[in-house]
């Protein structure tokens, strides 16, 4: 059923006020189609690892030596091709759209959100550590 030019007009105009009141909602849900392409991205980079894997073994296990090595020679490279793209991929699964502050990197995660036990814990492993380097004269 289609909407009437008074429903779209009234449609368009919540999408207006809803963009203007809370653009990181509007940015984290027109950021699914680019969340799917490294996720797609990111399995077939494992479909790819395993049929790396799978070369390095055939590869192992051929009778004739300069056929075996390269054969061994490209899984390996596919499986490290495959895992870096991997990699790469995951790693912009969690960030597109999402909200930096919910998302702490390395350095706010070893400053504000450890608890208390694992700053005591980190806090006397450094006053060690500096013992130990003024001990020994460095």
């Amino acid at each position: 059923m289609a909407l009437s030019d008074e429903e779209q007009r009234l449609l368009a105009q919540m999408e207006a006020a809803l963009a203007a009141e809370d653009p990181k909602l509007v940015n984290a849900l027109r950021g699914t189609g680019v969340r799917r392409v490294h996720r797609r991205r990111a399995a077939v980079a494992g479909v790819g690892f395993f049929v790396g894997l799978a070369l390095l073994v055939v590869g192992i296990t051929l009778d004739r030596e300069v056929l075996g090595v390269v054969v061994s020679v490209l899984g390996f490279v596919v499986m490290v091709a495959a895992s870096v793209v991997a990699i790469y991929s995951w790693q912009h699964v969690g960030g597109v759209g999402a909200d930096p502050a919910q998302t702490p990197d390395r350095a706010t995660t070893a400053q504000g959100s450890r608890s208390a036990g694992d700053q005591g814990f980190m806090n006397k492993m450094e006053e060690r550590w500096r013992k130990r380097r003024d001990e020994s004269g460095f």
